[in-house]
């Protein structure tokens, strides 16, 4: 955002200096980003006059001047058409810079002849394009500072341009009139009046506007004028200087117009050329396929809803953004159509990102403008449209209403020093509020039109203490309530993420942090990118649909990783992933990632491409750490991202899972653009059991005298009984007294015949008290040969 000194005074009435606006304007949360001064430029230039002016005796364009200097009579040779004697002019010195040149002037021969300087146009000046002649001063003393006599004659010329950020909670200040508001709270101004009494109409307009049904929710209220008569053609002197200080070139009056209120009151305007509509006026959602020869002389295909308004013959404009060529006002224009409307943020940013149109009034309705200054608006455009360009107004046409937005919070001024730590009185920070545009009654305060983002009493404290200043915060130590040691202030899943990222960490996994918004085809990957996950108004499209795993992110930056030579990789992020977008459907999720080789832990450390093991084994050990019980279930119903027959569920029964490991599906990979072999895994915290006791100390180790007993047994079953299944039955034969079961074998086909194999367990027998007897022993392989054969229906193998 861009404004001048002279155009912020218009507004504010300030004696501040230029360095005294700046540091207020980023100390209230509108940083300057930049000071453009030209009388900067100028303090090396002086006033000189020429005395006497001859023909270069060797050049038929040149001259040879005898000039009065402050330093005394020099010589100059000048190719000026308008350099004679007489006259005052600017004089550049030798070692002086010109800023429209580039370049820094020495002495030196021209043709032969002498030159100690030389004398400046406005465009080597960079005061404006006019560069047919030097300068001709109408005044001045000789030696006098050329900035100085600048600043006294025309300083319209040489005034600072201020250019600050803007945050997009703050569309009040993308108007000269909100930051002189802004100032004007901080104590560096008094903000005056802009008024304008309401224009009588003499005639009623012969162009109507209505709006559909079905867009009243995008475009609650159109504000029209019909002005005859009108003289269109250059603007005033004063109106083109301020809009060449921002970067903006002037067109015409009537469109000069529409530009100037964008930027002085936030108010974007639009004018019609009146004789080019064709009946009334109609705003409308497009239907699709309608087309749009604009005002930058491009063609736009409008899509399905984007709010367009049309007349007899066609779409004219497009609502909040661009008018359109066909209506465009021209020199030859007499009789225009003004138009003061309010459209939705939301839909306006859809309509520009989709059409890739960014213009100032886009940018102005993306953030939300001042929709009760809508019928003032156009009362004050036409003003200034009947005082420069004649012509004669209708009564104002109206479609809708202009929405209500309304609403009042309670002001509590105690809570300054709780939520911002800062000591102001009572009565300044109302006082504040009402220099804001807040209007108090009892301690609620009203809400401007212009701030939607005041949306709640912290809202209102933040207003206080910006405008007090936050460079007056001090800090202060918190008080000690109780002696000793404080209690613990984690929670036990705090203290699990806390021992989720150690433990990736040490297991030699780099921690990623993603974005939680991703694009749809990816969400779709793993079970989102559904409506109920998709973004109103999303940074991009890479980030429409909230993250329904951690997943997405981390393949996309090992594609990234990948794409740069980075082949082998660990990484892992802790984080929320989203169901849906109301409270509550949001989970904590620690996700990791291998990709490539992992070096092997054998004796001649060869590298291996990562398995499903490697996936497990972090899985079990992250897990361990956060306090899961040590057996779990292992179960393979994962989703479809999951390689079908290589990942596994950890639960505790089919409907509690802890997480899941394994590969990730290959057809995943290649629509993520990943080099496999990938594994990953995910675990739920949350879903982790709470124990039953707090224990701070590690509990005591048992162990036994006895020897243990292991019996190793196999099987035949059905060739689609899981293992675990056949583990879990031999398991629990004898709970007391089985320590461990594993399988260390399978085998498939031979004599077993077809839809058998065979799984070969170890199990290994502890005992507590007594050395085992042979009998004791086999009474256990009993029970285990009775449970797995009811529990899978397989036969001890022969």
């Amino acid at each position: 955002m861009k404004f001048t000194l002279s155009w912020l005074k218009s507004h504010l009435d300030t004696d501040a200096s230029v360095d005294e606006i700046a540091e207020a304007l980023t100390d209230l949360g509108l940083e300057v980003e930049g000071i453009e001064n030209p009388l900067e430029k100028l303090r090396d230039f002086t006033i000189a006059k020429i005395l006497e002016a001859e023909q270069h005796p060797d050049a038929d364009r040149l001259r040879v001047c005898k000039v009065d200097t402050d330093q005394g009579e020099t010589q100059i040779v000048c190719g000026a058409p308008n350099a004679r004697a007489g006259i005052t002019v600017v004089l550049a010195k030798p070692g002086t810079y010109i800023p429209g040149l580039d370049i820094t002037i020495s002495v030196g021969k021209i043709r032969g002849v002498e030159s100690h300087g030389m004398m400046a146009s406005e465009k080597e000046l960079e005061l404006s394009d006019e560069h047919n002649g030097i300068i001709e001063l109408p005044s001045g003393e000789i030696g006098e500072n050329f900035a100085d006599w600048m600043a006294e004659n025309q300083p319209a010329k040489v005034d600072p341009v201020i250019e600050i950020a803007i945050t997009p909670n703050r569309a009040d200040a993308l108007g000269v009139r909100g930051i002189a508001r802004d100032l004007a709270a901080r104590g560096l101004g008094t903000l005056k009046a802009r008024d304008c009494d309401p224009i009588e109409g003499t005639f009623k307009s012969p162009i109507n506007v209505t709006i559909d049904e079905d867009t009243l929710d995008v475009c609650p209220v159109f504000y029209g004028r019909y002005i005859r008569g009108v003289k269109n053609g250059p603007s005033p002197q004063w109106l083109q200087d301020q809009l060449k200080a921002i970067g903006l070139r002037p067109i015409s009056f009537l469109v000069d117009v529409t530009n100037f209120f964008t930027f002085d009151r936030n108010r974007p305007l639009h004018v019609f050329d009146a004789d080019k509509v064709k009946g009334d006026l109609r705003v409308h959602r497009a239907k699709g396929g309608e087309e749009l020869l604009a005002l930058d002389e491009k063609t736009y295909t409008l899509q399905e809803g984007m709010v367009a308004i049309s007349d007899d013959q066609g779409v004219e404009s497009l609502g909040g953004i661009m008018g359109g060529e066909v209506s465009g006002v021209t020199e030859e224009t007499v009789n225009v159509f003004l138009e003061a409307a309010y459209f939705d943020p939301v839909r306006t940013a859809y309509t520009g990102r989709a059409l890739k149109i960014n213009s100032d009034a886009r940018y102005r309705f993306d953030r939300g403008i001042d929709p009760a200054w809508t019928p003032i608006g156009i009362e004050h455009a036409t003003r200034m449209i009947l005082d420069h360009a004649g012509g004669e107004a209708s009564e104002v046409v109206v479609a809708g209403a202009v929405p209500d937005h309304s609403r009042a919070y309670k002001l509590d001024t105690d809570r300054v020093v709780s939520l911002v730590g800062m000591e102001i009185p009572a009565e300044e920070q109302r006082a504040t509020l009402t220099a804001l545009g807040f209007e108090l009654d009892g301690d609620m305060a009203s809400v401007p039109s212009w701030r939607p983002d005041v949306q709640g009493e912290a809202d209102l404290v933040e207003e206080v203490a910006r405008v007090a200043s936050l460079t007056k915060l001090q800090g202060k130590p918190l008080a000690r309530i109780n002696a000793g040691v404080p209690k613990p202030i984690l929670s036990p899943l705090q203290k699990r993420e806390q021992a989720g990222r150690r433990t990736a960490a040490a297991l030699g996994y780099n921690e990623c942090v993603t974005y939680s918004f991703i694009d749809k085809a990816s969400a779709s990957l793993f079970g989102g990118g559904d409506d109920a996950t998709m973004l109103a108004n999303p940074i991009s499209s890479e980030m429409s649909h909230m993250r329904p795993s951690l997943l997405p992110g981390l393949l996309q930056a090992a594609a990234r990783n990948q794409s740069r030579g980075f082949a082998d990789l660990a990484l892992f992020e802790m984080g929320h992933v989203f169901a849906g977008g109301e409270p509550g459907e949001q989970t904590l999720m620690l996700a990791g990632l291998l990709v490539g080789k992992t070096a092997s832990k054998d004796v001649h450390g060869a590298s291996r491409a990562v398995d499903v093991y490697d996936a497990k084994a972090d899985a079990e050990a992250l897990m361990s750490a956060m306090g899961a019980p040590a057996k779990m279930q292992i179960l393979r119903t994962g989703e479809a991202w999951w390689h079908p027959g290589r990942h596994g569920v950890m639960c505790l029964g089919p409907k509690k899972v802890l997480g899941i490991f394994g590969e990730v599906h290959p057809k995943v990979l290649q629509e993520m653009d990943v080099k496999g072999p990938a594994v990953a895994f995910t675990i739920w915290p949350a879903e982790i059991p709470m124990p039953k006791k707090t224990v701070t100390t590690r509990p005591a180790l048992k162990l036994s005298d006895l020897q243990p007993v292991e019996r190793d047994f196999a099987f035949v079953v059905d060739a689609d009984v899981q293992a675990l299944d056949l583990v879990n039955a031999a398991a629990g034969a004898d709970k007391a007294l089985i320590e461990d079961v594993r399988v260390f074998d399978e085998f498939i086909g031979g004599s077993l015949g077809e839809g058998k194999k065979s799984l070969a367990i170890t199990v290994r027998m502890q005992p507590k008290d007594t050395t085992l007897t042979e009998k004791e022993i086999e009474a256990v392989a009993g029970k285990i040969v009775e449970k797995v054969t009811k529990a899978t229906g397989g036969t001890l193998r022969g």
